[in-house]
């Protein structure tokens, strides 16, 4: 029996994308959510919370933004409004039109990148009589989105630069979700191939290396993409100035603990 290396979670699910060079990352729309970078280098920046860590491949750094509720939002939403999250999510546009002007902060167990804070909570700004479940739903995703882009603009804290960027993780189910984050992020998200991807296929190529002493190159490649939802580009500055409304609610709520 050949005993080898192996990886965490996140390091796992990067083999499994072909992420290990500079320029190329992966966003997890999971329970939680991950934003993460291959690095050639270590370039730790402990104030940005960003998690700095060895790759599993030689020679390989990445680093990572974490939030703490991704899909855990909707499902949280679902269970208050006892509508599954795919009937929520259905019933938003394929299309963007805009930002909500309902904003929501989506810190409901804490949060960890930027603000390394577990005792700050989730809140919704700007909710007045008219709005309805649509609203609502509609803010709770792109509030995941905006935290998702703190996590961003944190790496570049740090001199990571993602050019290419997979999606993963049940949150891509949802289009209006993926068109939501790319434009949120101002990043092409490529949709990988159906069918089973990430930490999984990753530790399997980990294994095939070990046994068969293959070139790490010719093993991690990436997927094959199904997909590439690009930003709407008429919407970015819209999306921008919600943005800049949103960076100014953690603040806010955290002196009121």
């Amino acid at each position: 029996v050949i005993i080898a290396g192996g990886a965490g979670d996140n390091a796992a699910a990067a083999c499994g994308c072909g992420v290990i060079s500079e320029g190329t990352g992966f966003v997890s729309l999971g329970t939680s959510g991950v934003l993460l970078a291959a690095r050639n280098g270590c370039f730790p920046a402990p104030e940005t919370a960003i998690h700095t860590f060895c790759h599993a491949v030689p020679e390989k750094w990445y680093q990572m933004g974490v939030i703490l509720a991704a899909t855990d939002c909707l499902n949280w939403l679902s269970r208050i409004t006892e509508k599954s999250p795919s009937d929520l999510s259905n019933k938003l546009s394929k299309e963007l039109s805009g930002p909500s002007d309902v904003i929501f902060a989506p810190y409901l167990s804490g949060e960890r990148t930027p603000h390394n804070d577990s005792l700050t909570r989730g809140a919704f700004i700007g909710l007045d009589v008219r709005h309805d479940i649509q609203n609502v739903t509609q803010a709770v995703l792109e509030g995941v989105c905006f935290a998702l882009k703190d996590s961003l603009l944190a790496l570049n804290k740090t001199g990571a630069r993602v050019e290419k960027l997979f999606a993963t993780g049940g949150g891509v189910n949802s289009k209006f979700w993926l068109k939501s984050l790319a434009t949120i992020l101002n990043i092409p998200l490529s949709i990988p191939k159906k069918g089973e991807l990430g930490a999984a296929l990753g530790a399997a190529r980990l294994a095939i290396i070990a046994r068969e002493n293959m070139n790490m190159k010719n093993v991690m490649k990436e997927p094959i993409v199904e997909e590439t939802i690009e930003p709407c580009s008429d919407l970015l500055d819209a999306y921008e100035e919600t943005y800049r409304v949103y960076k100014n609610i953690y603040p806010s709520i955290k002196v009121l603990k």
